[in-house]
């Protein structure tokens, strides 16, 4: 039984271990392939570039096929469905029931040659009052109409023109949203990639603190042992222990945390990273790369682009629209029967002008030209907005630098300070209370410190991310 368990959990560990010892340059390549958010705005953007081609399909018209299968013995159909099919005779216009008065009429005629027979007068009344029985009466029948339209919009007045740019420029923003979507994806991974290291890090001295604090406990137990020390001393050195090991806990946790977090934007279960470097380089950004590399920027310039071909499109509204159109088909009482024999055609040209509607043209082309104006401005506040916050970022950037060189001196002299009363305390020069104290103090810095190098660090990927900069370093 437990041979059977023990083979199961080897089959099933290789299946739910998750990528060891990922580098940071794999970890981006497998969020542009699986990660969630980047694929929905990626088939955004593929519908935005169906909704492009929609629109310029619809500078070519369109072709429509139509069958019509029906029967009736409404006289006016009936009538009409013969005319359509090319079969319309005399006889359906009643003629067998004109026919006979109408002999009678002529042989009375050739009676009195030269003159009107006797009740002529009332004879033609009485035959203009014959109802044609075939033609009133006619017999149900099948009709089948088969048509070919095509229709082509000749000139609408640039509307159609304008109406194509727009699509085309909401496909070029949702490329630009893609990107910023995914530089925000690189920010999170590269901060959970640091987060981790940093973690490590963090982890790495707190196990240095316990052994030293082990070591002290165990230099405290012999000196208990010759009568130097009080037991008080153990006691204070195991809180101190127990509270390091709480704070060990807690890292781990929060790095199994953060495992989690990478593991949700890759969409992969991540055991393990390979640490990078602490110490991330901060971009060169001239003032004038920042236009060029905000994408926010960028998507301001296309929106007011958008916005100058709504106008156009507004303005199509006060000029004609022409179309054309061309129809082949045929008819018969039998499907598809005799098609060439009976067919037409027909070909036409429209042409439409509004020249009143009440000023409602007039105010939404006024509507374009004011909301022109406010992108306008957009552009401008995001121009002047994103240079104030890169110079935000890189004078925090510059001032956490000095602060970390000041962190890591102070660490270097608690260190030192922590050495120093701990040879004391051994020669019996001071308490067991003053080295932990320093040894607190040692502890206080080291997590200032790495409190001080994660924001720097944040703030350096917030700018790779706002210009553009996260996938390229």
């Amino acid at each position: 039984m437990f041979k059977s368990v023990l083979i199961s959990v080897i089959l099933i560990l290789p299946l739910t271990a998750g990528v060891r010892n990922l580098t940071l340059s794999d970890a981006l390549g497998i969020l542009d392939r699986k990660n969630l958010e980047i694929k929905i705005s990626k088939f955004e953007e593929t519908m935005k570039k169906y909704e492009e081609l929609a629109v310029e399909g619809m500078n070519y018209g369109k072709v429509d096929i139509e069958l019509k299968a029906l029967r009736s013995n409404d006289a006016g159909n009936v009538f009409g469905f013969k005319l359509q099919s090319r079969e319309a005779d005399f006889g359906d216009f009643g003629f067998s029931d004109f026919l006979g008065p109408m002999g009678n009429v002529m042989e009375l005629m050739n009676q009195y040659p030269g003159q009107l027979p006797p009740g002529f007068t009332r004879g033609m009344g009485s035959l203009l009052e014959v109802q044609p029985r075939d033609l009133n009466y006619p017999e149900a029948r099948n009709h089948f109409v088969t048509t070919i339209t095509y229709q082509l919009p000749v000139y609408t007045g640039g509307k159609l023109t304008a109406y194509r740019d727009i699509t085309r420029k909401m496909y070029e923003m949702s490329l630009l949203d893609t990107r910023k979507l995914r530089n925000q994806k690189i920010y999170q991974v590269k901060k959970t990639f640091y987060d981790i290291s940093l973690v490590n890090k963090y982890i790495s001295n707190l196990t240095k603190i316990k052994r030293n604090i082990e070591k002290l406990k165990r230099i405290i137990v012999e000196m208990k042992k010759e009568g130097y020390t009080k037991i008080t001393d153990i006691y204070e050195v195991d809180a101190r222990l127990s509270q390091v090991l709480s704070m060990l806990n807690q890292a781990y946790l929060n790095r199994d945390l953060a495992y989690q977090f990478l593991s949700f934007l890759l969409d992969t279960e991540v055991s393990s990273i390979k640490s990078v470097s602490l110490d991330t380089p901060v971009p060169v950004i001239k003032k004038s790369d920042i236009e060029r590399l905000s994408l926010d920027i960028v998507k301001a310039k296309t929106g007011r682009e958008i916005s100058q071909l709504a106008i156009d499109a507004e303005k199509a509204n006060f000029l004609p629209t022409v179309g054309a159109f061309a129809q082949y088909g045929s008819a018969d009482n039998i499907l598809w029967n005799d098609f060439t024999k009976k067919d037409s055609y027909t070909i036409g040209v429209q042409v439409k002008w509004n020249i009143f509607n009440g000023g409602t043209d007039k105010a939404n082309l006024e509507k374009a030209r004011v909301n022109l104006m406010k992108v306008s401005s957009q552009v401008e506040l995001a121009k002047k907005g994103i240079s104030l916050q890169v110079k935000k970022l890189q004078t925090a950037i510059k001032s956490l630098d000095y602060d970390i060189e000041s962190h890591k001196k102070q660490l270097r002299l608690a260190k030192r300070v922590y050495k120093t009363y701990e040879e004391k305390y051994k020669e019996g020069l001071s308490s067991i209370t003053d080295v932990l104290i320093k040894q607190a103090r040692e502890l206080e810095v080291l997590l200032g410190l790495l409190k001080v190098a994660n924001e720097r660090n944040a703030k350096v990927f917030e700018l790779e991310s706002i210009l553009d900069l996260g996938g390229n370093s």
